[in-house]
């Protein structure tokens, strides 16, 4: 394929409720939305880089820039063979793996169609797992009380598994109540987003008497060896997030002993096709993995749905009904959460849904399409952001 036309739709849909991290409080999910055109068919992926350089250095900004005056040059002139070309294309180009990730999964997208395949079978996932186990995300409360009524109304609605943000000071307390509210069968973990240090060990061992199934990232994201010494002073296993952007952060972090369970999302590792490998190198050495979630609308959900159809996605994800965080999501086929707590993976051609055209505009609150020429000739220059909003 050559690329034809990019357009790119910035989005802001408003989140049913506030959903509070260690990061701060998100009320809007806001990102862009990209489409790839090439021979009248269209590819769509979204970016999962926030406004706020907080989970990670990359914002919705930079995002644009890198595509606009790094990535998106170094494509157009391509003669794009496969989908895991695109990594060695924009290999040379440092970091940005949320802006590569957005061009990357599109094109997957688009390539999928080509093919009139699904993404699922492209990607070389298991045809046994048309449905995905997942989970719920549920930001931190301001009450243990209100926390066991948000959890107990996910567990009636049939999600399989709790993930509770956590921070110094809402952490034991509120997990042992819901542990006591739902009892030992129900799965829970605990999600820290960096919030601690290795001085915090004590307080984290506490968590080892609520028999959680894992504890998410606490400490910093570029730290091995101190997530080595607290896995190691823990009974609870530990799982990394933020640490773990490529296969190789995944080998030795899992040689360091950092890692029992590994946390991949698509964007966090810069495409699809680094998923893979991070994926690969967990199985062979028998760590398992599971799917994460940065809010995505119903693009990134489908993306994500059909990566966890692979073999070592052992636990469930964090792709959540579109309802869970929507009052409307952005495709024309929103994600619907099946009586066994399972989502359906979309078999049609590519990720099997598409944005809406019309919420594409109610939402969209800026727009921008850039041809062959114009992307060509576009290299080092600097972004017109007049008008994005941030």
């Amino acid at each position: 394929m050559r690329i034809e036309r990019i357009t790119l739709n910035f989005v802001e849909l408003p989140l049913k409720s506030p959903f509070e991290t260690s990061f701060g409080v998100e009320t809007v999910k806001s990102c862009w939305v990209l489409e790839v055109m090439a021979d009248g068919i269209s590819g769509y992926a979204e970016s999962v880089a926030d406004a706020d350089p907080l989970y990670s250095e990359e914002t919705h900004a930079s995002v644009y820039y890198a595509l606009k005056n790094h990535l998106l040059p170094r494509l157009m002139a391509q003669d794009i063979q496969n989908p895991e070309d695109v990594r060695r294309f924009l290999g040379p180009v440092r970091g940005n793996r949320m802006a590569k990730a957005v061009i990357e999964m599109a094109i997957w997208d688009w390539w999928a169609k080509s093919q009139s395949q699904p993404l699922w079978k492209i990607l070389g996932g298991n045809p046994d797992k048309s449905r995905i186990p997942v989970g719920v995300s549920i930001g931190i409360q301001p009450t243990d009380a209100q926390l066991i009524k948000v959890a107990e109304e996910y567990l009636r609605q049939g999600y399989r598994r709790l993930k509770v943000k956590i921070k110094p000071g809402r952490d034991f307390e509120p997990l042992r109540a819901l542990r006591r509210a739902v009892g030992d069968e129900v799965a829970i973990m605990a999600d820290a987003n960096s919030a601690y240090r290795l001085d915090d060990l004590a307080i984290l061992r506490r968590l080892d008497a609520l028999h959680l199934m894992m504890l998410e990232q606490p400490l910093a994201e570029d730290d091995y060896v101190d997530h080595g010494v607290l896995a190691a002073g823990l009974q609870t296993p530990i799982c990394l997030d933020e640490s773990i952007r490529s296969a190789e952060d995944a080998r030795k972090a899992i040689g360091l002993g950092s890692a029992e369970i590994i946390n991949i999302k698509v964007g966090r590792v810069g495409g699809l096709a680094e998923a893979k490998m991070v994926h690969n190198m967990a199985k062979t050495h028998d760590v398992p993995v599971w799917c994460g979630g940065m809010l995505e609308t119903g693009v990134g959900r489908a993306h994500n749905l059909h990566l966890t159809t692979l073999p070592n996605f052992l636990l469930p994800g964090d792709t959540s009904a579109s309802d869970r965080y929507f009052h409307e999501d952005l495709i024309d086929a929103p994600f619907v959460l099946n009586s066994d707590g399972t989502l359906s993976v979309p078999q049609g051609p590519g990720i099997g849904v598409e944005p809406d055209p019309e919420k594409l505009r109610r939402f969209g609150t800026y727009h921008e399409t850039w041809t062959h020429d114009e992307l060509t000739a576009a290299r080092g220059g600097k972004p017109n952001v007049l008008g994005l909003g941030f």
